[in-house]
């Protein structure tokens, strides 16, 4: 092990990095405490599911794979951003936990900071892990971790709405087949689509899948491409496609807005099927289409698996262990079933869909999708992101053109 990490001074760049990156909406608290404990055979994991109590399936796994190890899991749950933020100054004070299990986007500002090894050094393998996920993870070619699940956003549509308008859902193929049918919905007397389109991180995930799908790069928001994109939206809101709600909507208020079942189409992720299923209508759902066809790119979510330097470097191979029997085959269909997620891995995703054909649309997507901090953006992607829903909001608001509304994004970037 090569690491050289002794309380390092986080810079202020990191912290804000981390405040902007985070999408979570879950809540909890847990003690604090990392690695430095009195028992040594004691080995502790901080994840970002406070959801989970001791009861459940995923804490009764992290118990296994501790006496598995042939040691104790002392297992802390934060909400999303108070985990990464504990994790930074946790780190400051060469206190860390021994596995990490954090947001996709905040593993690059923690790799920029010297918290976490590389998976050269902590040997993890991840030769099974879908390329496009595990870059979410890679930053200054190096990989940090590996992902645990992942998960992303479709197009979810109500089946009665399409069929009343005469819709067939097969012919959406691209941009101009999915106007079309919302201009043939909108004539039926229905509601077209809704989305999320906040000031906040959440307005930029929904709004990755049409920039990405434009053909549109991060690193020039203000290409000719993006504003393509930003022109659709803001065209749907002019002919009333989509309601002026979106520019306020989160994806729970956006998603109470398609369960009212007066929407054809919701943008919305994985995360809703339960409660797609309790709606009271059929539903479908649909890759997010690209401009001119084939499915288009959306952000993924999902957490990493990660390795915190120590300052006891014989502790990595027993967390070494534990991450590899959270991570393994078996383990993952079981542990991405509880989470509602995709599985990282090719031979896990067919294992889930011959358990439930629903989710063949969400495996194809995840396959399609990108991290937001791919590309090597790392700590870049929080502040090009703030500038994007910026955008947006000037754009559907009226107060910009999309064009302008994107050169000032890209402005402000630089």
């Amino acid at each position: 092990m090569n690491s050289t990490f002794r309380h390092r001074r986080l810079t202020a760049a990191a912290l804000a990095a981390l405040a902007l990156a985070g999408t979570a909406t879950a809540c909890g608290s847990g003690s604090d405490g990392g690695s430095n404990t009195a028992d040594s055979g004691t080995y502790t994991i901080w994840d970002p599911y406070p959801q989970f109590d001791k009861s459940s399936a995923w804490a009764k796994l992290l118990d296994s794979c501790g006496t598995e190890a042939g040691v104790k899991v002392k297992r802390t749950a934060f909400d999303t951003s108070d985990l990464s933020n504990k994790a930074l100054l946790a780190a400051q004070q060469d206190n860390s936990a021994d596995v990490l299990i954090v947001d996709n986007p905040v593993v690059s500002t923690l790799a920029e900071a010297g918290v976490l090894t590389t998976t050269d050094d902590n040997k993890l393998d991840t030769s099974k892990v879908d390329p496009n996920l595990l870059a979410a993870g890679q930053s200054g070619g190096k990989t940090y971790g590996t992902p645990i699940g992942a998960n992303t956003l479709a197009l979810y549509y109500n089946k009665d709405v399409l069929k009343k308008a005469g819709v067939d859902v097969a012919s959406i193929k691209d941009w101009a087949s999915l106007t079309a049918a919302l201009a043939k919905v909108d004539k039926a007397g229905k509601k077209g689509i809704t989305f999320s389109a906040i000031g906040t991180e959440e307005g930029s995930f929904q709004f990755l899948p049409w920039f990405w799908g434009s053909g549109a790069q991060l690193t020039q928001l203000d290409s000719a491409e993006g504003a393509s994109a930003l022109a659709l939206w803001s065209d749907w809101l002019k002919k009333g496609y989509a309601p002026n709600s979106v520019i306020n909507n989160t994806q729970t208020t956006s998603w109470q807005e398609f369960a009212s079942g007066d929407y054809a189409f919701a943008e919305n992720g994985t995360w809703q099927l339960a409660n797609a299923k309790k709606a009271g209508f059929d539903y479908g759902v649909l890759p997010i289409p690209g401009a001119k066809g084939g499915n288009a790119a959306a952000p993924t979510g999902g957490e990493f698996v990660t390795l915190p330097v120590q300052s006891d470097t014989d502790r990595y191979a027993t967390s070494q262990k534990l991450v590899a029997c959270l991570t393994n085959t078996d383990h993952l269909y079981d542990t991405d079933t509880t989470l509602s997620y995709v599985a990282p891995t090719s031979e896990v995703q067919a294992k889930q869909i011959a358990a439930n054909a629903e989710l063949k649309p969400w495996v194809d997507a995840v396959k399609a999708a990108r991290g937001r901090t791919s590309d090597d953006l790392g700590t870049k992607y929080p502040k090009i992101s703030e500038q994007m829903w910026k955008a947006v909001q000037s754009a559907l608001s009226g107060s910009k053109s999309p064009k302008d509304a994107l050169a000032a994004a890209q402005s402000a970037v630089k």
